[in-house]
């Protein structure tokens, strides 16, 4: 087991080597490693301390693998992203975004699209009609916001359309 000893810039050496000491005597520590975080301070031994410890083993994911998420929640946290840089401070970041349907499709030229029909989930009706914004211009601002992003990570055409619905308290639900 490894001590790491953090804040190490808040206290004179003095001080830090009696705390390390009583440690010590409480347990038999493999390493004890004094840190400062904040000021990047003996981090970079740290590192070489955990990884002298770690047992070596095959590695979980293909090495091209980015993310264990699925698809359809990176899209979700994408739209999430957008409508919050959109919404600002209007809106509590109380919002979520759940993927109602995702089907890709080959169109009649032959080329691929992504249809995707995502809610927007708020807590209160004044919220809703706020994150709508007047004759749906908000809306639209998320999802063109969103789209391009979408678009480069599938690599293909995406048809976004996106709902705003009112949960109330979704956020204390099980």
């Amino acid at each position: 087991m490894i001590l790491v000893v953090n804040k190490m810039d808040t206290v004179e050496k003095e001080e830090l080597l009696p705390c390390i000491d009583v440690y010590r005597k409480e347990y038999d520590f493999a390493e004890i490693v004094p840190v400062s975080a904040l000021r990047s301070v003996n981090t970079e031994e740290l590192i070489g301390c955990i990884l002298k410890y770690l047992p070596y083993g095959e590695p979980f994911y293909d090495e091209d693998t980015i993310t264990d998420q699925p698809m359809r929640q990176i899209v979700a946290e994408m739209i999430r992203e957008k409508a919050l840089r959109c919404l600002r401070d209007e809106v509590p970041h109380g919002i979520a975004v759940v993927i109602d349907r995702y089907k890709d499709r080959t169109r009649a030229d032959g080329k691929s699209i992504t249809d995707i029909e995502a809610t927007i989930i708020c807590e209160k009706d004044s919220h809703k009609g706020i994150i709508i914004g007047k004759g749906g211009a908000m809306l639209k601002k998320i999802g063109s916001s969103a789209r391009p992003d979408i678009e480069d990570l599938l690599e293909m055409q995406v048809n976004l359309q996106l709902w705003v619905k009112v949960k109330k308290d979704w956020r204390d639900s099980d």
